[in-house]
């Protein structure tokens, strides 16, 4: 039934305007959708949409996965050079800000309202 069909992630945000710059500038995506308190943007072959909520960054969890590829350290790199903090994590062993468990990489870091989001090397 479902398998057939593509999903996108959905976050929830306090301040679409603050959505917008964070989502379109610092993180790069291409707005391609969305009015009023929704806004779509394109993420690789698939879509990302963030709306208005009062309970945003209520999530404890990951919001939006992205498996960047041999792009992670320039990702990284670049968002740091954006201001962008990343978190970090007891019990794993850590190179800067990414998270390494062999050769899986991992990294995570919050947008504005708190979403946590992460990239990772598959």
């Amino acid at each position: 039934m479902l398998n057939a069909h593509d999903s996108s992630a959905i976050v929830a945000v306090s301040d679409i305007a603050r959505a917008r710059a964070f989502y379109g500038t610092t993180l790069g995506l291409e707005q391609s959708g969305g009015e009023g308190d929704v806004l779509q943007f394109r993420t690789g072959a698939t879509s990302l949409v963030v709306y208005r909520s009062d309970f945003a960054g209520t999530n404890q969890a990951n919001a939006v996965v992205w498996g960047v590829g041999d792009d992670m350290d320039a990702i990284v790199a670049d968002l740091q050079g954006k201001g962008v903090r990343f978190e970090h994590y007891e019990g794993m062993e850590r190179r800067g800000d990414i998270h390494v468990a062999g050769a899986f990489k991992m990294a995570w870091f919050k947008d504005p309202d708190g979403n946590i989001l992460h990239i990772n090397n598959m």
